[in-house]
């Protein structure tokens, strides 16, 4: 099926739009780095959580999915899922320290926490390996998805579909800044909302579907239901269910879900009014990511198993694929082929601008790394305003470059997302002990980030050519995980602290709860240098909301499920556990310190 001029119309329309904003804004945006990095740190709770949220779905994010239920079924989102538990600690624990910092990147967090010339070497190094190698590669991802959606549905080569869309998403980056990335944000969320809901229901009535009931009694869906893993079978469940939930949402930074929070969701929290906004955000994001956008998804990714059954027939449907984009994630945009003209436009633009807002955050972001955390920080820290701004736009065309030119060359979306999380594996857990433990200091980082790099290479690489037993994705996860932190930990104690100095001065500004900086409080009281330690009780109240938060979330997501199914009873009672965690929050909201 090719798209209709009406089609055309509705896409032609949205990058008229996202052009038009990027101009509107540029003049502001130009004035300083704040500006142009930050939008000013005066936006509201509901836009930027909206923003969080459409960055998050990705061009790449719908293939993903459907990839994992095709093959594993929907208990196998459980590798994303479980990323919620990081992303409520975000919210309760880490988005207000976030705020307090006042810094402009998360890279730059490094000379406010720790010393020396190991915290100037690990700001510099992290600002080069975040702004363009991990960057770039999460860029890779993201093209790829839009290479894949240009030759199924656009009906045109990969390249062609990179440079439109790429070259107007580098237009209002390069001009508008963060500013244009969280409107154009917002518009995107609701073309992704209105066109996956609307396709969702079109698919479902296809003849060749027969409806929801129909779809949940085929014969290729029924197995494929189920939101646990089969318990009976530790090959199923260990690394479905049990290696994200206890291991792998704390051990590994995977973007829009580090552990304490970073890049995108701290970018956006910096950008926040105050620390009330920034906590709000966060919120929001999580609730909409995890219970609100997958099932949508997740139902095409099943009404697929019963149109394309086998890679096979996808093949046979788009002779013109390229034999190395072959793959179940190809299914999802195979799957909006079916759709009638204009809903296929309103689908295509929303998928299009989905990768757009995607692909416009990174650049922003690993821009704000290169100026403020390398380039200003170390080759020129007198520049003006107007040069960092000239600098932030020249750093963004490189990385538009290298990441748009890495998704002609990857394969798989569940390649890169396994990649990405077995090279941060282990160092995960600094992250979130680096706020509330003062032991931890600069070269704990250095040696965690080397012993991931060389493990994660290892295994990736070596491990299997020397002959010994192979080992799936989650050993090797799990076993990186594990070497990196009794590595990282051991380094922590053989090394010397961060200076006096900058432990008390960080303290003051941040003021985490705790028992862990209780050694520094009790030194510099005993010297005179008197330091109020936070009021007790806050950190575990704000603990409770976090466990509150996850159990309610995962409630909505699964009554949600439970309602499309058709199980009335579990269905009601995950709706009355999911409406009491939302009222508890409710009431502990004004409890909880936002100053």
């Amino acid at each position: 099926m090719t798209l209709s001029t009406l089609d055309w119309s509705i896409m032609g329309i949205y990058f008229l739009f996202v052009l038009i904003v990027g101009i509107m804004v540029s003049r502001k945006a130009g004035d300083s780095v704040d500006d142009f990095f930050l939008s000013g740190r005066n936006m509201t709770w509901w836009l930027l959580g909206v923003s969080m949220v459409a960055t998050t779905f990705s061009a790449d994010t719908p293939n993903l999915v459907t990839d994992l239920v095709r093959q594993n079924g929907v208990s196998g989102n459980w590798g994303w899922w479980a990323f919620l538990l990081t992303g409520m600690l975000t919210v309760f624990v880490y988005a207000k320290l976030w705020r307090r910092s006042n810094v402009l990147t998360d890279v730059e967090f490094y000379e406010l926490r720790y010393s020396g010339p190991a915290a100037a070497f690990l700001r510099g190094f992290r600002a080069l390996y975040l702004g363009l190698i991990f960057n770039v590669l999460v860029m890779g991802a993201v093209s790829l998805a839009a290479v894949k959606f240009g030759e199924v549905v656009l009906d045109m080569p990969g390249w062609q579909t990179l440079l439109i869309a790429g070259s107007i998403t580098l237009a209002y980056s390069t001009f508008g800044g963060l500013k244009a990335v969280i409107i154009t944000d917002f518009v995107q969320f609701i073309l992704a909302m209105i066109g996956s809901i609307w396709a969702c229901i079109y698919i479902l009535n296809l003849p060749e579907v027969g409806g929801l009931s129909n779809l949940v009694r085929h014969e290729n869906v029924v197995d494929k239901l189920a939101l646990l893993p089969d318990f009976g079978d530790p090959n199923v469940w260990v690394p479905v269910l049990l290696v994200p939930l206890a291991v792998q949402w704390w051990a590994s930074y995977y973007p829009g879900s580090e552990p304490g929070g970073g890049g995108y969701i701290a970018q956006r929290m910096f950008s926040a009014k105050d620390e009330k906004n920034a906590v709000g955000a966060t919120l929001l994001y999580n609730a909409a990511h995890y219970a609100l956008r997958p099932w949508p998804w997740i139902l095409i990714a099943l009404a697929s198993l019963v149109v394309f059954p086998e890679l096979s027939d996808i093949k046979t449907a788009f002779p013109n694929l390229s034999d190395d984009k072959l793959g179940h994630d190809v299914a999802y945009p195979a799957m909006l082929t079916k759709l009638p003209s204009g809903l296929l436009g309103l689908v295509a633009a929303s998928l299009v601008a989905a990768f757009m807002s995607t692909m416009s955050t990174q650049l922003n972001l690993g821009a704000s790394y290169l100026v403020n955390d390398f380039y200003q920080r170390f080759m020129k820290p007198d520049a003006s305003q107007t040069e960092l701004v000239w600098a932030g736009r020249i750093f963004t065309v490189v990385s538009a470059f290298l990441g748009l030119g890495l998704g002609l060359i990857l394969t798989s979306a569940g390649e890169a997302f396994n990649l990405l999380l077995l090279l941060g594996a282990g160092t995960g857990l600094i992250y979130i002990l680096r706020w509330f433990w003062w032991r931890i200091n600069a070269m704990t980082e250095i040696v965690a980030m080397i012993a991931s790099l060389i493990i994660a290479g290892y295994l990736t690489f070596i491990h299997d050519d020397l002959g010994f037993l192979p080992m799936e994705g989650w050993h090797k996860t799990v076993t990186g995980a594990v070497l990196t932190t009794i590595t990282w930990v051991a380094a922590t104690y053989f090394t010397a602290p961060t200076d006096d100095k900058t432990l008390r001065s960080f303290y003051r500004l941040i003021r985490p709860g705790g028992s862990g900086w209780d050694a520094v409080i009790a030194k510099a009281n005993s010297e005179g240098d008197m330091i109020h330690k936070e009021k007790s009780g806050q950190l575990s109240l704000e603990i409770l909301c976090f466990v509150i938060g996850v159990i309610t979330v995962y409630s909505a997501l699964f009554a949600t499920g439970n309602w499309i199914y058709g199980n009335v009873g579990t269905a009601g009672l995950l709706t009355t556990i999911a409406g009491a965690g939302a009222f508890f929050l409710i009431r502990s909201w004004g409890r909880l310190q936002h100053d």
